[in-house]
């Protein structure tokens, strides 16, 4: 039972991830097609400044979760994922370093290298985290020793891919909503362009990876077994269906939490299609790793149950208050004149 449970959190812990993370990813992959001056460049930058940092919390805490829930699993994941976690590492860092490098120097060409490493670091780590995640539902090559054998290029492929792209546009999408919101006149109509070019564009990337998905994995197994889960591409399609309904009612915070709802459909469809696997071996499917084989023991899950029951609340309630803190409209000009903005 609480193998069950904190398989769930977990899902959830990267659902929140790709939320609050999602739309900084998606607003630095548009960085050089939706702003046109620097105070638009600046006003990118400002709509996610205040947030990156805290919302990497949540990629530090699946992190930690599967480390102290699933330490078995955490070993073969990092060991087998290691380049790919790496990479995704750097730019992460690199993207960090853009946030804070941009305007140390006031001169066109610096603030032009940074705004573009801000850019190809965003695209990169939205595009890797699709890889990586295509690649755990279609299953990696370990051994029964949990013996990584491939290389870079064995995740780079078709499948794998083809989630990278989803991953883009779907997180391009959510980043493009999240403009919508925080800006307003010209520069809310150009993010609102964006949003109707990405969503067809979202739909077709979705049924597209759901049809590789038929093709290459297994995850649909667990569905048509428990017919129950269907609930949970609903909730997907729901939200997606959302977006546009709450745009066409000029309700552009509604429109946002309709791509959440659809990002939290998408992470359970494919995490709850695995279950109970969470290292799929495509070499010896005994060599798999599951939540009840790779878990730590029942007095730890107790103890990590009620230290996440107190702190998770906790993190909650800040991220709360710091969008309620940072929800006002974001102007060029008024970005432009404050020095204490990005």
């Amino acid at each position: 039972m609480l193998e069950t449970i904190w398989f769930v959190l977990w899902a959830l812990l990267w659902a929140m991830y790709f939320i609050l993370d999602g739309f900084d990813l998606g607003i630095g992959s548009l960085l050089p097609f939706a702003a046109r001056n620097e105070g638009e460049r600046r006003v990118m930058f400002n709509a996610t400044g205040p947030f990156w940092d805290g919302n990497e919390v949540w990629l530090i805490s699946a992190g930690g979760v599967t480390f102290a829930a699933f330490p078995k699993t955490y070993a073969v994941m990092f060991s087998a994922l290691y380049v790919p976690l790496l990479l995704l590492l750097f730019t992460l860092i690199l993207r960090a370093v853009s946030y804070e490098f941009r305007n140390k120097i006031d001169h066109p060409a610096w603030r032009s290298l940074w705004d573009w490493v801000h850019f190809l670091t965003n695209f990169a780590a939205a595009v890797l985290l699709g890889v990586a995640f295509a690649n755990l539902f279609r299953g990696i090559p370990i051994d029964a020793n949990g013996v990584f054998h491939g290389n870079l290029l064995t995740f780079l492929n078709f499948y794998g891919l083809a989630g990278g792209l989803f991953f883009l546009v779907m997180f391009a999408l959510h980043g493009a909503l999240w403009l919508c919101f925080k800006t307003k006149g010209e520069m809310q109509e150009r993010a609102l362009a964006y949003v109707y070019l990405l969503w067809p564009l979202t739909l077709i990337c979705l049924v597209g990876f759901l049809w590789l998905t038929a093709f290459y994995t297994d995850l649909f197994k667990n569905y048509f077994s428990n017919p129950v889960l269907f609930i949970i591409p609903v909730i997907a399609v729901v939200g997606l269906v959302g977006i546009l309904v709450m745009l066409l009612r000029k309700k552009i915070l509604l429109a946002w939490a309709s791509s959440c709802l659809f990002i939290i459909g998408v992470t359970f469809f494919g995490v709850m299609g695995m279950f109970p696997r969470m290292l799929i071996s495509s070499m010896d499917r005994a060599a798999t790793l599951t939540a009840f084989n790779s878990s730590s023991s029942e007095l730890t899950l107790t103890i990590m149950l009620g230290v996440a029951l107190v702190m998770v609340p906790i993190v909650l309630i800040y991220q709360f208050w710091a969008y309620r803190l940072f929800s006002h409209k974001l102007d060029p000009e008024q970005v432009m004149s404050d020095s204490h903005s990005y």
